[in-house]
Protein backbone atom coordinates (compact mmCIF):
# COMPACT_ATOMS: atom_id res chain seq x y z
CA UNK A 1 0.00 0.00 0.00
CA UNK A 2 1.37 3.55 -1.09
CA UNK A 3 1.27 6.03 1.05
CA UNK A 4 1.76 10.04 -0.07
CA UNK A 5 4.25 12.35 1.83
CA UNK A 6 3.28 14.63 4.22
CA UNK A 7 5.78 17.09 2.89
CA UNK A 8 3.49 16.78 -0.40
CA UNK A 9 0.23 17.21 1.38
CA UNK A 10 1.41 20.14 3.17
CA UNK A 11 2.24 21.82 -0.08
CA UNK A 12 -0.60 20.78 -1.72
CA UNK A 13 -2.78 22.48 1.51
CA UNK A 14 -0.75 25.17 1.21
CA UNK A 15 -0.94 26.02 -2.48
CA UNK A 16 -5.22 25.34 -1.75
CA UNK A 17 -4.96 27.65 0.95
CA UNK A 18 -2.63 30.52 -1.15
CA UNK A 19 -5.32 30.44 -3.88
CA UNK A 20 -8.36 30.37 -2.38
CA UNK A 21 -6.67 33.72 -0.37
CA UNK A 22 -5.34 35.18 -3.28
CA UNK A 23 -8.48 34.69 -5.19
CA UNK A 24 -10.94 36.42 -2.20
CA UNK A 25 -7.86 39.22 -2.33
CA UNK A 26 -8.03 39.75 -6.16
CA UNK A 27 -12.24 39.87 -6.37
CA UNK A 28 -12.29 42.69 -3.96
CA UNK A 29 -13.42 46.32 -5.38
CA UNK A 30 -10.74 47.31 -7.31
CA UNK A 31 -8.99 50.07 -8.68
CA UNK A 32 -11.68 52.10 -9.70
CA UNK A 33 -10.61 52.61 -13.01
CA UNK A 34 -11.65 54.91 -16.30
CA UNK A 35 -11.88 52.86 -19.22
CA UNK A 36 -11.42 54.19 -22.24
CA UNK A 37 -12.72 52.99 -26.42
CA UNK A 38 -10.35 51.46 -28.59
CA UNK A 39 -10.03 54.25 -30.50
CA UNK A 40 -9.66 56.88 -28.24
CA UNK A 41 -6.27 55.62 -27.18
CA UNK A 42 -4.90 52.78 -29.75
CA UNK A 43 -4.46 52.10 -33.63
CA UNK A 44 -3.96 49.03 -35.26
CA UNK A 45 -0.11 48.06 -35.54
CA UNK A 46 0.61 45.10 -37.82
CA UNK A 47 -2.39 42.54 -38.93
CA UNK A 48 -5.20 44.11 -39.27
CA UNK A 49 -7.42 41.93 -40.57
CA UNK A 50 -6.86 40.04 -37.61
CA UNK A 51 -8.03 42.38 -35.60
CA UNK A 52 -11.52 43.05 -34.93
CA UNK A 53 -13.18 45.84 -32.51
CA UNK A 54 -16.31 44.87 -31.09
CA UNK A 55 -19.37 46.97 -32.00
CA UNK A 56 -19.57 49.47 -28.96
CA UNK A 57 -15.69 50.32 -30.24
CA UNK A 58 -14.65 49.10 -26.63
CA UNK A 59 -12.93 46.10 -26.42
CA UNK A 60 -11.00 44.31 -29.44
CA UNK A 61 -9.73 40.55 -30.74
CA UNK A 62 -6.66 39.66 -31.98
CA UNK A 63 -5.73 36.55 -33.94
CA UNK A 64 -3.00 34.20 -34.86
CA UNK A 65 -3.58 32.15 -37.78
CA UNK A 66 -1.13 30.79 -40.38
CA UNK A 67 -1.15 34.29 -42.08
CA UNK A 68 0.09 36.28 -39.61
CA UNK A 69 -0.26 37.22 -36.06
CA UNK A 70 -2.03 41.22 -34.79
CA UNK A 71 -1.28 43.48 -32.61
CA UNK A 72 -2.22 47.62 -31.51
CA UNK A 73 -0.11 50.66 -30.33
CA UNK A 74 -1.00 53.21 -28.26
CA UNK A 75 -1.55 56.33 -30.24
CA UNK A 76 0.98 58.69 -28.01
CA UNK A 77 3.79 57.75 -25.74
CA UNK A 78 3.71 57.93 -22.41
CA UNK A 79 6.40 59.16 -19.71
CA UNK A 80 5.44 57.26 -16.71
CA UNK A 81 1.85 55.84 -16.02
CA UNK A 82 -0.74 52.70 -15.33
CA UNK A 83 -1.21 50.90 -18.23
CA UNK A 84 -3.94 47.68 -17.93
CA UNK A 85 -6.46 45.65 -20.15
CA UNK A 86 -8.94 42.95 -19.25
CA UNK A 87 -7.35 39.87 -21.48
CA UNK A 88 -8.69 36.65 -22.26
CA UNK A 89 -6.21 34.10 -23.64
CA UNK A 90 -6.66 31.42 -26.24
CA UNK A 91 -7.55 27.90 -25.17
CA UNK A 92 -6.92 24.71 -25.64
CA UNK A 93 -3.46 23.83 -27.75
CA UNK A 94 -1.49 27.03 -27.43
CA UNK A 95 2.11 25.70 -27.92
CA UNK A 96 4.12 28.74 -29.53
CA UNK A 97 1.67 30.99 -29.02
CA UNK A 98 2.66 34.09 -27.33
CA UNK A 99 0.19 37.29 -25.80
CA UNK A 100 2.21 40.41 -24.42
CA UNK A 101 1.38 43.62 -22.91
CA UNK A 102 4.08 45.42 -22.45
CA UNK A 103 5.43 49.30 -22.95
CA UNK A 104 8.46 50.02 -25.36
CA UNK A 105 9.95 52.60 -26.93
CA UNK A 106 12.26 50.45 -29.72
CA UNK A 107 11.00 52.12 -32.28
CA UNK A 108 12.49 55.28 -31.77
CA UNK A 109 15.60 54.35 -29.47
CA UNK A 110 16.73 51.62 -31.52
CA UNK A 111 20.00 51.22 -29.28
CA UNK A 112 19.34 51.92 -26.41
CA UNK A 113 15.80 51.51 -25.52
CA UNK A 114 13.62 50.61 -22.73
CA UNK A 115 11.34 48.10 -21.98
CA UNK A 116 8.11 46.79 -19.44
CA UNK A 117 7.07 43.09 -20.42
CA UNK A 118 4.15 41.17 -19.46
CA UNK A 119 3.94 37.71 -21.95
CA UNK A 120 1.64 34.81 -21.93
CA UNK A 121 3.47 31.67 -23.15
CA UNK A 122 1.34 29.48 -24.27
CA UNK A 123 1.18 25.24 -23.64
CA UNK A 124 -0.02 22.12 -25.20
CA UNK A 125 -3.52 20.99 -24.50
CA UNK A 126 -4.10 20.36 -20.83
CA UNK A 127 -0.89 22.42 -19.19
CA UNK A 128 -1.69 25.47 -17.75
CA UNK A 129 -0.95 29.24 -19.37
CA UNK A 130 2.60 30.31 -18.00
CA UNK A 131 4.13 34.08 -17.63
CA UNK A 132 6.77 36.50 -17.34
CA UNK A 133 7.46 40.03 -16.45
CA UNK A 134 10.96 41.90 -17.59
CA UNK A 135 12.41 44.93 -17.89
CA UNK A 136 15.09 46.82 -19.64
CA UNK A 137 16.66 50.43 -19.51
CA UNK A 138 18.61 51.89 -22.16
CA UNK A 139 19.13 48.77 -24.35
CA UNK A 140 20.20 46.49 -21.13
CA UNK A 141 19.08 43.30 -22.70
CA UNK A 142 22.12 41.55 -21.49
CA UNK A 143 21.02 42.45 -18.35
CA UNK A 144 16.99 40.86 -19.08
CA UNK A 145 15.38 40.85 -15.20
CA UNK A 146 13.21 38.10 -16.02
CA UNK A 147 10.69 36.32 -13.74
CA UNK A 148 8.29 33.44 -14.77
CA UNK A 149 5.20 32.49 -12.61
CA UNK A 150 2.30 30.29 -13.09
CA UNK A 151 -1.21 31.56 -11.87
CA UNK A 152 -4.32 30.69 -9.40
CA UNK A 153 -6.70 30.21 -12.52
CA UNK A 154 -7.64 29.60 -16.21
CA UNK A 155 -6.50 32.60 -18.05
CA UNK A 156 -8.57 31.33 -20.74
CA UNK A 157 -11.94 30.70 -18.99
CA UNK A 158 -12.99 34.30 -18.22
CA UNK A 159 -11.59 37.88 -18.02
CA UNK A 160 -8.49 39.18 -15.86
CA UNK A 161 -7.19 42.53 -15.41
CA UNK A 162 -3.26 42.73 -16.52
CA UNK A 163 -1.28 45.86 -15.29
CA UNK A 164 1.64 47.44 -15.61
CA UNK A 165 2.14 50.92 -12.77
CA UNK A 166 5.56 52.77 -14.25
CA UNK A 167 6.61 55.63 -12.20
CA UNK A 168 9.75 57.57 -11.27
CA UNK A 169 10.02 55.49 -8.36
CA UNK A 170 9.23 51.91 -8.74
CA UNK A 171 7.66 49.83 -11.26
CA UNK A 172 4.58 47.36 -10.19
CA UNK A 173 3.33 44.48 -12.22
CA UNK A 174 -0.44 43.35 -11.39
CA UNK A 175 -2.50 40.66 -11.77
CA UNK A 176 -6.32 41.64 -11.02
CA UNK A 177 -5.68 43.24 -7.83
CA UNK A 178 -2.73 41.44 -6.88
CA UNK A 179 0.76 42.77 -7.26
CA UNK A 180 3.08 40.21 -8.02
CA UNK A 181 6.34 42.22 -8.84
CA UNK A 182 7.89 45.61 -7.69
CA UNK A 183 10.83 47.03 -8.68
CA UNK A 184 11.98 49.75 -6.83
CA UNK A 185 14.77 52.28 -8.41
CA UNK A 186 18.23 52.97 -7.64
CA UNK A 187 21.32 54.39 -8.05
CA UNK A 188 22.59 51.48 -8.22
CA UNK A 189 20.66 50.15 -11.10
CA UNK A 190 21.87 53.55 -12.93
CA UNK A 191 20.79 53.15 -16.79
CA UNK A 192 18.88 50.31 -16.65
CA UNK A 193 15.90 51.47 -15.06
CA UNK A 194 13.63 52.40 -18.34
CA UNK A 195 13.12 56.57 -18.04
CA UNK A 196 12.47 57.39 -21.37
CA UNK A 197 8.66 57.27 -23.45
CA UNK A 198 6.97 54.57 -24.03
CA UNK A 199 4.24 53.30 -26.36
CA UNK A 200 2.27 51.03 -25.07
CA UNK A 201 1.43 47.63 -26.97
CA UNK A 202 -0.75 44.32 -27.12
CA UNK A 203 0.19 41.25 -29.62
CA UNK A 204 -0.22 37.82 -30.22
CA UNK A 205 2.13 36.20 -32.38
CA UNK A 206 4.09 33.07 -33.53
CA UNK A 207 6.83 32.49 -30.70
CA UNK A 208 8.09 28.83 -31.93
CA UNK A 209 11.20 29.48 -31.49
CA UNK A 210 11.64 29.92 -27.59
CA UNK A 211 7.99 30.14 -26.01
CA UNK A 212 7.56 26.39 -24.96
CA UNK A 213 10.23 24.21 -23.72
CA UNK A 214 12.73 26.34 -25.25
CA UNK A 215 11.45 25.89 -28.37
CA UNK A 216 10.78 22.22 -28.44
CA UNK A 217 7.41 22.61 -29.49
CA UNK A 218 6.04 24.50 -31.99
CA UNK A 219 3.04 26.43 -33.03
CA UNK A 220 0.25 24.06 -34.67
CA UNK A 221 -1.94 25.87 -37.08
CA UNK A 222 -4.44 23.04 -36.96
CA UNK A 223 -5.62 25.06 -33.76
CA UNK A 224 -5.71 28.30 -35.55
CA UNK A 225 -6.74 30.97 -35.06
CA UNK A 226 -5.75 31.28 -31.45
CA UNK A 227 -7.79 34.39 -29.99
CA UNK A 228 -7.05 37.10 -27.32
CA UNK A 229 -10.05 38.96 -26.14
CA UNK A 230 -9.12 42.83 -24.63
CA UNK A 231 -11.26 45.21 -22.86
CA UNK A 232 -11.97 47.76 -20.13
CA UNK A 233 -8.64 49.29 -21.32
CA UNK A 234 -6.60 51.65 -19.30
CA UNK A 235 -4.34 54.33 -20.42
CA UNK A 236 -3.71 57.14 -17.56
CA UNK A 237 0.01 58.50 -17.80
CA UNK A 238 1.62 61.75 -19.41
CA UNK A 239 1.53 61.42 -23.03
CA UNK A 240 4.54 62.97 -25.11
CA UNK A 241 4.67 63.90 -29.01
CA UNK A 242 6.24 60.62 -30.34
CA UNK A 243 8.02 62.79 -32.59
CA UNK A 244 9.22 64.68 -29.93
CA UNK A 245 12.60 62.11 -28.86
CA UNK A 246 14.32 64.53 -26.15
CA UNK A 247 10.62 65.80 -24.46
CA UNK A 248 10.32 67.90 -21.66
CA UNK A 249 9.97 66.29 -18.64
CA UNK A 250 8.99 68.72 -16.11
CA UNK A 251 5.75 69.01 -18.09
CA UNK A 252 4.97 65.19 -16.21
CA UNK A 253 5.65 66.41 -12.95
CA UNK A 254 1.69 67.33 -11.75
CA UNK A 255 0.85 63.97 -13.65
CA UNK A 256 3.01 61.89 -11.73
CA UNK A 257 2.39 63.43 -8.77
CA UNK A 258 -1.56 62.26 -8.90
CA UNK A 259 -0.42 58.97 -10.21
CA UNK A 260 1.10 58.29 -6.81
CA UNK A 261 -1.80 59.42 -5.25
CA UNK A 262 -3.80 56.25 -6.72
CA UNK A 263 -5.04 53.22 -5.00
CA UNK A 264 -3.06 51.39 -7.31
CA UNK A 265 0.24 53.27 -6.50
CA UNK A 266 -0.20 52.14 -3.01
CA UNK A 267 1.35 49.01 -1.77
CA UNK A 268 -0.64 48.09 1.55
CA UNK A 269 0.44 45.85 4.53
CA UNK A 270 -2.42 43.33 3.00
CA UNK A 271 -1.38 43.92 -0.67
CA UNK A 272 2.47 43.17 0.42
CA UNK A 273 1.35 40.09 2.11
CA UNK A 274 -0.67 38.89 -1.38
CA UNK A 275 2.61 39.56 -3.42
CA UNK A 276 4.51 37.44 -1.02
CA UNK A 277 2.27 34.43 -0.89
CA UNK A 278 2.02 34.46 -4.87
CA UNK A 279 5.85 34.64 -5.45
CA UNK A 280 6.27 32.01 -2.50
CA UNK A 281 4.01 29.68 -4.49
CA UNK A 282 3.87 30.49 -8.13
CA UNK A 283 6.94 32.14 -8.94
CA UNK A 284 8.93 29.26 -10.55
CA UNK A 285 12.19 31.43 -12.25
CA UNK A 286 13.53 34.44 -10.67
CA UNK A 287 17.00 35.72 -12.30
CA UNK A 288 17.71 37.11 -8.87
CA UNK A 289 18.36 33.27 -7.83
CA UNK A 290 19.64 32.52 -10.96
CA UNK A 291 23.91 32.75 -10.27
CA UNK A 292 24.78 31.01 -13.17
CA UNK A 293 23.66 33.87 -14.93
CA UNK A 294 24.88 36.43 -12.71
CA UNK A 295 26.84 35.72 -10.85
CA UNK A 296 27.42 39.02 -8.88
CA UNK A 297 23.93 39.57 -7.65
CA UNK A 298 21.63 42.47 -9.81
CA UNK A 299 21.30 45.83 -7.92
CA UNK A 300 17.72 45.85 -7.85
CA UNK A 301 17.70 42.70 -6.42
CA UNK A 302 15.99 42.46 -3.15
CA UNK A 303 16.73 38.29 -1.75
CA UNK A 304 13.96 37.04 0.19
CA UNK A 305 15.10 33.81 2.59
CA UNK A 306 11.77 31.66 2.01
CA UNK A 307 11.69 32.45 -1.36
CA UNK A 308 15.64 31.52 -2.26
CA UNK A 309 15.51 28.25 -0.60
CA UNK A 310 13.20 26.71 -3.45
CA UNK A 311 15.39 28.06 -5.81
CA UNK A 312 18.26 26.20 -7.24
CA UNK A 313 21.74 28.21 -8.79
CA UNK A 314 20.04 28.12 -12.00
CA UNK A 315 17.18 30.56 -10.44
CA UNK A 316 14.62 27.53 -11.45
CA UNK A 317 12.16 25.58 -8.67
CA UNK A 318 14.39 23.09 -6.91
CA UNK A 319 11.05 21.15 -6.69
CA UNK A 320 9.43 21.48 -9.56
CA UNK A 321 7.49 18.67 -11.32
CA UNK A 322 6.71 15.32 -10.19
CA UNK A 323 8.25 13.22 -7.30
CA UNK A 324 9.10 10.89 -9.60
CA UNK A 325 10.55 13.06 -11.75
CA UNK A 326 12.73 14.48 -9.10
CA UNK A 327 13.79 11.23 -7.49
CA UNK A 328 15.16 10.37 -10.80
CA UNK A 329 17.02 13.43 -10.75
CA UNK A 330 17.99 13.15 -7.54
CA UNK A 331 19.63 9.58 -7.96
CA UNK A 332 21.48 11.04 -10.98
CA UNK A 333 22.76 13.57 -8.81
CA UNK A 334 23.98 11.03 -6.26
CA UNK A 335 25.77 8.35 -8.73
CA UNK A 336 27.51 11.23 -9.96
CA UNK A 337 29.27 12.21 -6.80
CA UNK A 338 29.45 8.62 -6.35
CA UNK A 339 32.06 8.59 -9.36
CA UNK A 340 33.88 11.40 -8.92
CA UNK A 341 34.13 10.22 -4.93
CA UNK A 342 35.58 6.78 -6.81
CA UNK A 343 37.47 8.86 -9.17
CA UNK A 344 38.99 10.86 -6.24
CA UNK A 345 40.46 7.94 -4.48
CA UNK A 346 41.83 6.01 -7.80
CA UNK A 347 43.89 8.71 -8.15
CA UNK A 348 45.33 9.16 -4.51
Amino acid sequence: MSSTPLSFIFFFYLLISSSSWLLRFSSGAGFNLTTIAFDDGYNPLFGDFNLVRSPDGRSVRLLLDVSSGSGFISSSMYEHGFFSAKIKLPSDYTAGVVVALYASNGDVFEKNHDELDIEFLGNVEGKPWRFQTNLYGNGSTSRGREERYRLWFDPSKEFHRYSILWTAKNIIFYVDEVPIREVVRSDEMGGDYPTKPMSIYATIWDASSWATNGGKIKVNYDYAPFTADFKELVLEGCPMDPIQEYPDFTTCKEKDAWLETRNFAVLTPKRRSAMRKFRQHYMYYSCCYDVWRYPVKLPDCVIDPIEKARFNETGRLRFSGSHKKQAKIAKARRKKKQRAASKERTEM
